[in-house]
This record gives C-alpha cells, sequence and structure tokens, in this order.
C-alpha cells in the first residue's frame, strides 16, 4: 500500500469514527442521530400516554369515578406490556393533549387520535389499530339536513383539534367549540347548534346508553377514519417499537377481543 492510499483510508476510518460517536444507534439497531426515545423509556420502566379520559368507550372512568379505562386505556396498557414497562396515563383535554407531547409531558396520546397528512408531518404516528367512519348527527326533528353537503351556513359542535373539525368547516359550516362528544350532544338537544360530526363508535356507543336522546344519524362518511398513537417528531425508535407490539397484539387476538369487548365487533383492522 502506497503513503497516498494509507492516507485516504485513514481518512475515511477517522471520519468513521466521528460519525460513530455523533449518531448513535437506537434500540432497534438503526441510526437515530441521537434518538433516546425508546432507552429512555426503558430506562424509566414506563411509558407515559397522554389521554382525556372522558371520551367513552375510548378513555373514561367506570361510573364516572371508578378506574380509567377504554378501549384506547386498554390497548396502550397491552402495548406498554409488550415493551416491558408499566403504562402511565395523564388525562388532559384534547385541545391541549398535542403541546402536552411537544413539551415533552408524556411520551405517546393514546386518544383516537386520527391519522392525516398534516399530523403525519408533524408527528410520528404508529401503525393504526382502529378503523371507523365519520358520522354527521342531528335532533330527530331536523328536517334540513340529510347529508355532509347541507351543512353549509350551518352550525355545528366540534373539538378544534378533531379531523371532524376540518370536515365540518370544509363543508362550509361554522363551529362552535366543545371539548367532546357529550358537551356537543348536549348542545343539539338544546337547540343550540344543528349538528355535530364525531366517531361513529363514539356515537354508537352513546345511542346504547342513553335512550330517548333525541338525535340521529343522517350521513356516514365514504372513507374510514384511522386512529394512531402519537408521538412527537423524531421518536422513531419508540413509535418503531410500538408498532412491532401493535403487529404482535393484532397477530395474537388481543385488539380483536379488546375491540369486541368495547365495540361488540371488531374495529381494530
Amino acid at each position: 500500500m502506497n503513503r497516498r492510499s494509507f492516507g485516504v483510508v485513514g481518512l475515511l476510518a477517522a471520519a468513521s469514527l466521528v460519525l460513530a460517536a455523533c449518531g448513535g444507534t437506537s434500540d432497534t439497531g438503526t441510526s437515530t442521530g441521537g434518538d433516546t426515545s425508546l432507552s429512555s423509556v426503558k430506562e424509566a420502566g414506563e411509558i407515559v400516554f397522554a389521554t382525556e379520559g372522558t371520551y367513552k368507550p375510548f378513555s373514561y372512568h367506570e361510573g364516572g369515578a371508578g378506574d380509567l379505562t377504554g378501549y384506547d386505556v386498554e390497548v396502550a396498557k397491552a402495548v406498554a406490556d409488550k415493551l416491558g414497562v408499566k403504562a402511565k396515563f395523564e388525562e388532559t383535554q384534547f385541545e391541549s393533549i398535542f403541546a402536552g407531547l411537544e413539551a415533552s409531558r408524556f411520551d405517546a396520546v393514546a386518544n383516537q387520535v386520527t391519522v392525516s397528512p398534516e399530523r403525519q408531518e408533524q408527528y410520528e404516528l404508529s401503525t393504526p389499530y382502529t378503523v371507523s367512519r365519520g358520522v354527521l348527527v342531528t335532533l330527530e326533528s331536523n328536517t334540513d339536513i340529510k347529508s355532509f353537503d347541507d351543512l353549509k351556513d350551518k352550525t355545528t359542535a366540534q373539538s378544534l383539534t378533531s379531523n371532524w373539525y376540518a370536515l365540518a368547516t370544509s363543508k362550509g359550516a361554522k363551529v362552535e367549540a366543545v371539548e367532546g362528544w357529550a358537551q356537543a350532544a348536549a348542545l343539539l338537544q338544546e337547540g343550540r347548534v344543528d349538528a355535530s360530526v364525531n366517531d361513529k363508535l363514539t356515537v354508537d356507543d352513546y345511542f346504547k346508553s342513553t335512550s330517548n336522546s333525541g338525535l340521529k344519524i343522517v350521513a356516514t362518511t365514504d372513507e374510514s377514519s384511522d386512529a394512531s398513537i402519537a408521538f412527537r417528531k423524531g421518536s422513531t425508535a419508540l413509535k418503531d417499537a410500538v408498532d412491532v407490539a401493535l403487529k404482535d397484539l393484532g397477530t395474537d387476538g388481543t385488539l380483536t377481543k379488546l375491540s369486541e369487548k368495547f365495540f361488540g365487533e371488531d374495529f381494530s383492522k
């Protein structure tokens, strides 16, 4: 080997050492550029999920004051178990849930986070674990609204950070901000809004538990609404590990069992 060849190899070797020192490797064996999201969770022995705690049947307290439960809560617990850590929950209003995620108050959001191009740009989103549709709800006595196109210049009750808000406004609706479906249903019954767009699973569960609600479903979205667990941008290692856990939970039938428990049928795929 001549001196020039040795010099080039030496420089390449030195560069490799620098890159190795700066880059690091994740728990999944891929380059992360300093991503410690998974190792931090493993070291802490827990993964902290943000969830509403008032969003039945996904995240709520049994009987209003009992233990926190729901489809999202139980899925999060099963995911944590697959990761070998405990699940901890921080109950947060949906309007501030993403701000809390970005401020590192918790590791992930398990609260029916609907997949959208905008959210995919802002956050890391897991493989979907719920597949549902959106529905348009009005008073039973309402004869003006029969489809989403009838929302133009009508008032709907929506959470401002939900995909249903985007759908309602895209159809020309004026929006009254609410914290969740329970408040939207109350505004509808009081005649203070004309309609509300929400997840079919939420509305169906409401109808099952509420007799003589005075409300009806008048339209259903053609496209499905997929829900994922959300992570801060750059938390690729943790997101990838959760994807593996969700795949395992789908294969072993856990997601199907949980879906049937809370919805009566399988909405996990």
